[in-house]
């Protein structure tokens, strides 16, 4: 006797498109807080240039990293953090403007490694420089807060379905960081030492500028 297996429920079948639906938002989320440009940008594709994909990649996951961070506080409508950075965002965009001032002017005046040595150096510094960039800038968090809002995800629900929107932002941000490092990789080839050190003014000018933006940003907020 032939028995045909049991058509799935319908309620299961539109859980599981919600959830599929959930992981997809957070995915947008990911990407609409990675792409406008910043100074993770600028690093990502310095360091692709510099060092190759990976080191661009690794930049990335530091950002990704420190974006899912926000992302959780955001997600789990942490308030009292959320306040606690609200609250300290004068200092928080001080101390990070003040970063960016510094990482731009090390850019700009610093001589670029030959790219044949470049191309041998570990990129654990990548990772951390972008993580720090990133955890020093409240307006991501701010940010998260609005993309979610405006993607309806501020609903609460249960714990493993925000953890599963959280993972969507990762996989987003990674999307995005992983993209820039292989588009910018294939200009790599045409870049020598000379063009490095435009680079690396470029880069450090770009950095230098967000800085002061940061720090005008914190003076208002002062008031």
């Amino acid at each position: 006797m032939c028995v045909w297996p049991a058509a799935p429920e319908k309620g299961h079948a539109h859980d599981s498109m919600q959830n599929l639906e959930l992981l997809l938002k957070g995915v947008a989320a990911g990407l609409a807080i990675s792409a406008p440009v910043g100074p993770v940008n600028v690093l990502c594709i310095s360091r692709t240039l510099t060092k190759g994909r990976l080191a661009g990649v690794i930049a990335g996951l530091g950002a990704a990293t420190a974006d899912t961070f926000y992302g959780a506080i955001a997600g789990f409508s942490i308030s009292v953090v959320i306040g606690l950075l609200i609250r300290n965002e004068f200092w928080i965009r001080l101390v990070g403007g003040i970063l960016l001032l510094g990482i731009g002017a090390h850019y700009y005046f610093k001589r670029p490694t030959p790219l044949a040595e470049a191309r041998k150096q570990t990129a654990h510094s990548d990772y951390a420089t972008a993580l720090l960039l990133c955890l020093t800038n409240p307006t991501v968090i701010l940010s998260f807060l609005a993309v979610l809002a405006g993607l309806g995800m501020r609903h609460h629900r249960e714990w493993w379905l925000t953890l599963l929107a959280i993972g969507g932002i990762f996989c987003g941000a990674m999307l995005w960081w992983t993209t820039l490092a292989l588009v910018a990789g294939r200009f790599r080839a045409q870049f020598n030492d000379g063009a490095m050190v435009w680079m690396n003014r470029i880069a450090g000018l770009a950095i230098g500028a967000f800085g002061v933006v940061t720090l005008i940003l914190a003076g208002g907020s002062h008031r």
